[in-house]
């Protein structure tokens, strides 16, 4: 098999999809690694690495000719959907349900998508998401911390504040890992953090590992109401693998929120929590205002951290793309029940179901279909 490693090209990302101990992984079981000319230069690979690991140079162009299987970070976009050959197999993270036009691509050009996001196992985790959302999580506080400063026109605030004066509140929606991490951050910040979920077991377990120092909240509308109006930075951390992310942040909470809070809508790649974040930013232009309240709405935030990133994200994919390697695509959607998981178009059928149903696409059960 041969796999090609291009060069990501949406708005900074700096990460790749492998480094040169992948490379290594893959050539040593017999297969073909094609790595775009500095496709790892953003994450201080250089491509001497990649060479030295058994991997080809090549151009965009050749890289996805030749490829079978394109292993990316981010989801195709526009500009790259032409390189895709008809039936090809992607992996990548796809965040498909809030992005119809990318699915109408991966429809009609009947390609095999596997989405990191989706790849789930037995016991309901996600592997592949849960290194980029432990990133994301911490640095929706870093960035939430600078962004509250006066000269980011934010409110003045410290986030763990000084002795004989109140820290930074800070509001998380969602207690996974997303959420759990943005609580570690601002917690050791020392900034007073309330945590809301809908799972009781979930916030037992928040409150037990942080000793009652987070507040935690069930997740009603009254108690996220209530909460958004005292907060100085709102995270939005709910996730629906697989589905887009529920509203639970109405206009009208926002304007209770006193001018300079910060909202960062970690949940903005799923379609966003907060019903103001109406706009996917980059990081060349993260912000807009929006009732005096500054918004956060960065779809790929661990890009700005490629070396921590790209090594984190690497050391779990080498392990699913081993799978894939090993095995007739029919034959692994059969027996691998975390891959089938992951499947999220395949020949010309949107094979999740909360993709699916968030974008009005008839679920193709991909057993059903299998030759």
């Amino acid at each position: 098999m041969i796999v090609g490693v291009p060069k990501e090209i949406k708005n900074n990302e700096n990460r790749v999809a492998m480094v040169p101990d992948g490379v290594y992984e893959v050539t040593r079981m017999g297969n073909k690694v094609i790595v775009e000319t500095g496709a790892g230069l953003g994450s201080g690979i250089s491509d001497n690495s990649y060479v030295k690991a058994g991997a080809t140079l090549s151009d965009k162009a050749t890289l996805f000719n030749e490829a079978d299987i394109i292993m990316k970070v981010k989801e195709p976009i526009l500009a790259e959907y032409d390189y895709f050959k008809d039936g090809q197999t992607l992996f990548t993270y796809l965040h498909l349900a809030a992005d119809k036009e990318q699915a109408q691509f991966l429809t009609s050009k009947k390609i095999t998508a596997f989405a990191y996001e989706t790849v789930q196992t037995e016991e309901g985790a996600l592997p592949l998401l849960t290194p980029m959302s432990e990133v994301a999580g911490r640095m929706s506080i870093q960035i939430g911390a600078a962004l509250l400063q006066k000269n980011n026109h934010g409110k003045g605030i410290l986030m763990g504040g000084v002795p004989g004066v109140a820290p930074a509140e800070v509001v998380i929606l969602g207690g996974g890992i997303v959420g759990l991490n943005a609580a570690k951050m601002a917690s050791w910040m020392g900034a007073r953090v309330t945590l809301l979920d809908i799972s009781r077991s979930r916030l037992m377990y928040i409150d037990d590992i942080f000793a009652g120092k987070v507040t935690t909240l069930m997740s009603t509308t009254y108690n996220i109401a209530t909460a958004v109006q005292k907060a100085d930075l709102l995270i939005g951390a709910v996730l629906v693998p697989g589905a887009k992310a529920p509203c639970l942040v109405t206009e009208d909470m926002v304007k209770t929120m006193a001018p300079g809070s910060v909202i960062v809508d970690v949940a903005i790649d799923q379609g966003g929590s907060v019903e103001t974040i109406d706009r996917v930013t980059t990081h060349e232009n993260p912000c807009y205002e929006k009732h005096g309240i500054i918004h956060y709405s960065v779809a790929n935030m661990p890009g700005a951290v490629p070396k921590t990133s790209t090594y984190a994200l690497t050391g779990m994919t080498i392990q699913y793309l081993k799978r894939l390697l090993t095995s007739d695509i029919e034959t692994l959607l059969i027996q691998d029940k975390e891959l089938r998981l992951g499947l999220n178009t395949y020949k010309g059928h949107v094979t999740n179901q909360g993709v699916a149903e968030a974008l009005g696409y008839p679920y193709v059960d991909v057993l059903t279909v299998l030759p």
